[in-house]
């Protein structure tokens, strides 16, 4: 019995040893660049930037291919930091001024789950003959659920001011 642990434990830590060795020798060199203008994106991988998720959308603005303004649920001001942060300069002025959030009219919602569905950020709560609602924190923006529902019950409208997202315009105007 523990001839039997000893081997398992001694196997263990060869093949543990083996791995972290492997991970050195065969470890693929990264710009450093692209994993902090990652970590700044939102991290929802909605698509709505036109790349399958935020690792590609930020390879392509380091390399330039992409532009920082292509993330909508980042809004104006993640825009801004990336322009920064990759020492560019953006047009801004195409952008919404504030990030809009889904909005579900409760008298017309049948509770088809179609929304529930297709949201990529899991933002709408419900089930199937149940009225839905929108987790405002977790919606993006991206408009899919309101492009799948039938009732066309689901409307865009810009996200209300609390006191966690309100900003005192006066510094700016300085």
């Amino acid at each position: 019995m523990i001839t039997a642990v000893a081997v398992l434990t001694l196997l263990g830590l060869a093949l543990g040893l083996m791995l972290g060795y492997a991970d050195k020798v065969f470890a693929v060199e990264e710009n450093p660049i692209v994993k902090e203008v990652e970590s700044m994106l939102p991290g929802t991988h909605c698509g709505q930037c036109g790349f399958a998720g935020c690792g590609g959308a930020a390879e392509a603005m380091v390399r330039g291919d992409a532009s920082v303004t292509c993330c909508p649920p980042g809004g104006r001001a993640l825009a801004q930091a990336l322009a920064e942060r990759l020492g560019i300069s953006a047009d801004l002025s195409g952008m919404a001024s504030e990030p809009m959030i889904a909005v579900i009219e409760e008298s017309l919602c049948t509770g088809c789950c179609r929304c529930y569905r297709v949201c990529p950020t899991d933002a709408i709560l419900g089930s199937t003959k149940q009225i839905h609602a929108v987790f405002a924190d977790a919606c993006t923006g991206c408009e899919k659920c309101a492009d799948a529902c039938p009732e066309n019950c689901i409307s865009m409208r810009p996200e209300q001011q609390t006191l966690d997202t309100w900003h005192w315009p006066k510094p700016a105007a300085a």
